[in-house]
């Protein structure tokens, strides 16, 4: 079975999210400040990135480095809600499995979606499309928590953008078991300091 990694990015006081995050504000208000580093810089929903330029310099060779090799992916359905389904089409390299309630409104074969129910299920899906490649655990915050509860997690990634949102969802909120971690490696650039641990088990 190939590697599983988890990756989220949050805020210095460990919110995924602003306050009322939803389809029109998917990382909520003020959270467009987490993801400068995706975009290459500063921008705002109603432009959507257009004009940030673009991942570069040490955030690309962070995410050039942790997608290497990924053969499938994991997201929760509020953040594929979130992202507007990335516009109907998976945006990622490797089919990429929705763990959802809501199988009923699976999109069409091409999209490159696979709506599963229960966190087992959607991770046996996924070994099975990545064959010997990684799993990739996206977020939301509420995957990732069951991932490393599960304890199928070896690795994960943590991006901290320099900002203090002061609410919306926190990456471990409620989670209540004890895991030791062993830095990999650290990439940081003005948007993001990004940290790979390693899960010691």
């Amino acid at each position: 079975m190939g590697t599983v990694i988890a990756s989220i990015t949050t805020s210095v006081d460990g919110y995924v999210t602003g306050p009322q995050d939803g389809p029109e504000r998917g990382l909520g208000i003020g959270g467009e400040r987490l993801h400068y580093w995706v975009m290459g810089g500063p921008w705002t929903y109603a432009d959507d990135g257009r004009d940030a330029g673009g991942m570069h310099g040490p955030d690309k060779e962070f995410f050039d480095e942790l997608t290497e090799g990924m053969g499938s992916g994991i997201v929760g359905r509020n953040m594929y809600d979130a992202a507007g389904a990335w516009g109907g089409s998976n945006p990622f390299p490797g089919p990429l499995v929705v763990l959802t309630h809501r199988t009923e409104d699976q999109p069409g074969p091409d999209a490159g979606f696979h709506f599963v129910d229960g966190f087992d299920a959607a991770l046996l899906r996924a070994r099975e499309l990545a064959g010997d490649g990684v799993v990739a655990l996206g977020g939301g915050a509420d995957l990732i928590r069951q991932g490393l509860a599960a304890g199928v997690v070896d690795e994960l990634a943590i991006s901290t953008a320099p900002v203090v949102l002061g609410g919306g969802k926190r990456l471990f909120d409620g989670f209540d078991q004890d895991v030791d971690l062993e830095i990999r490696s650290v990439h940081h650039s003005p948007y993001a300091t990004h940290v790979r641990y390693a899960v010691v088990r």
